[in-house]
């Protein structure tokens, strides 16, 4: 792209101007052309007769002799002004010296050259008429003809100049009243203090924002995010997030924020900066859940919202203590579902799994256990986990767009099981998996104790060396993604399980049940 393109009036003749509507352009600023003197004697005449000329007249008439100059002889000035001075002169002329031999004692004094004489009843001295011609002004006695032109009209062109004046003062001391005016009634309207004590605060509501907008719901949302420090004594400190669920002081967080405070404190930390010290009700490593409690009356909960409802591209909106900075808030949408998962240290004998909902929303470590949210403010996954680039190394890690959320669904029974039993059950269909299998699904070991006698892979009709490839419709690829299909369903749940035997597809139906306590 060249400059010509972007420059406004490129490419047009140089004696074009720019538009400049509503901009004061100095250097594109003309003086007001003025006429010069050069109309005839009967121009002049017409003008004088114009009532147009009696208020703006010509400027200030060439100087006499014995006239001093005026204070705005550079500026000039109308005929009114002429008017007024020549009367003002009149009355304080000089006594008429008696006539004599012209040049000798007593002589009358003479125009310049050039300029005529009008006498009145005696002698007098001449002044340039605003026309161009010569007027004498004498010390007329009482009662005698007009000095200017020996008629009334000219006393009446006096007085009407006058009164153009005085109309004029009044007009411009109206205006000034009307600016100052102006000016105290918006001093008072901005409640300016000339004091300097204080300015103009925002009025009500001005903070507001709609309903269902991203503030809206943080402002909502945030007095029931929590910050959770753990001491785990020789295990070290952790810090995550977590949220109230409850008005009776339940608070929901990860299984691996919290997993190592066997030994140690835990301390729950409000949106308000008040710290209060917890307890673990339960805790489930299989789904990676744990509720805490505190004795602090008259918190406000979130709700669990339906995550059987998310779609994917919905917006979700990420709330935590990121790298232990509490109450951040980050948005993204749902870039896919039903991602098998296993978060956590992985170093415990359990390994979870979860079919979780894939956000790029910006998760980093202490965003686990804090919630997400959709548009409605209600929870749709409790944040987990987040990718790592591949070939990287440690446990540590920041944000690449990929984190992961156990879905509310699972998360709600799994919760209500804690806070009623202190464990969470987990539905099984008592079999064993052949991990070694390259194949597309999951295959059952061929190993005659692969199908546990009596279980729900049994009483289905399941065979050892059966390769499962759906479940409830859905595609089965990997027996990760199995087991993460079946621990998202509650126990007594009926299923269909499709399975690949002999090169025929089979649908078998089978009911889920808890898996036995070791």
């Amino acid at each position: 792209m060249t400059n010509e393109s972007t420059t406004p009036g490129a490419g047009t003749p140089r004696d074009v101007q720019p538009d400049e509507t509503g901009i004061i352009d100095l250097e594109h600023t003309r003086p007001v052309p003025r006429t010069e003197a050069t109309s005839t004697g009967q121009e002049q005449a017409a003008a004088h007769d114009d009532p147009w000329f009696d208020v703006f007249g010509p400027e200030h008439p060439t100087q006499g002799p014995g006239v001093p100059a005026r204070a705005d002889e550079d500026w000039g000035s109308d005929r009114a002004d002429a008017l007024a001075e020549q009367a003002h002169r009149a009355s304080y002329a000089p006594p008429v010296i008696p006539s004599g031999p012209s040049g000798a004692e007593g002589a009358p004094l003479q125009a310049p050259e050039g300029q005529t004489t009008h006498a009145g009843s005696g002698g007098g001295f001449a002044w340039p008429a605003p026309t161009g011609e010569a007027v004498t002004f004498t010390d007329a006695p009482a009662g005698s003809a007009d000095p200017l032109d020996g008629t009334a009209p000219a006393r009446r062109k006096r007085r009407r100049s006058r009164s153009g004046l005085l109309v004029a003062g009044v007009v411009g001391l109206c205006l000034l009243s009307g600016l100052v005016g102006g000016v105290a009634g918006q001093l008072l309207d901005d409640r300016v203090n000339l004091a300097g004590s204080t300015l103009p605060e925002p009025g009500p509501g001005a903070t507001d924002r709609p309903a269902g907008s991203i503030a809206s719901i943080a402002a909502t949302a945030l007095p029931s995010v929590v910050t959770i420090k753990v001491d785990g004594g020789a295990e070290g400190a952790a810090t995550g997030s977590g949220f109230v669920i409850d008005a009776k002081g339940h608070i929901l967080t990860n299984n691996h924020v919290v997993e190592g405070a066997a030994s140690g404190d835990i301390e729950v930390v409000l949106s308000n900066g008040d710290t209060e010290k917890a307890t673990i009700v339960g805790r489930d490593a299989s789904y990676d859940l744990a509720v805490l409690k505190v004795s602090r009356p008259g918190l406000t909960p979130l709700q669990l919202g339906p995550s059987s409802k998310v779609v994917v591209g919905d917006q979700v909106i990420a709330v935590g203590a990121p790298l232990g900075l509490d109450q951040t808030v980050t948005t993204g949408i749902v870039s896919a579902l039903n991602r098998p998962v296993t978060p956590g240290s992985g170093g415990g004998d359990v390994t979870s799994y979860i079919n979780a909902i894939q956000t790029d929303a910006a998760i980093n470590p202490g965003n686990s256990g804090g919630p997400l949210l959709d548009l409605n403010g209600k929870v749709i996954g409790i944040n987990s986990a987040i990718a790592r680039v591949p070939g990287a190394s440690g446990t540590t890690g920041g944000s690449i767009g990929l984190g992961f959320a156990i879905p509310s669904d699972q998360a709600r029974r799994t919760a209500d099981q804690l806070i009623s039993t202190g464990k969470a059950t987990h539905p099984i269909i008592g079999v064993q998996l052949d991990q070694t299998f390259s194949g597309e699904g999951a295959q059952v070991s061929d190993k005659a104790t692969a199908v546990t006698a009596g279980g729900p892979a049994d009483k289905a009709g399941v065979k050892p060396g059966d390769v499962i490839t759906g479940f409830e419709g859905k595609r089965i690829r990997t027996p990760d993604q199995l087991i993460v299909s079946i621990r998202s369903r509650a126990v007594g749940d009926t299923v269909t399980l499709t399975v690949k035997r002999d090169g025929k597809q089979i649908d078998l139906q089978m009911t889920l049940e808890a898996e036995p306590d070791s």
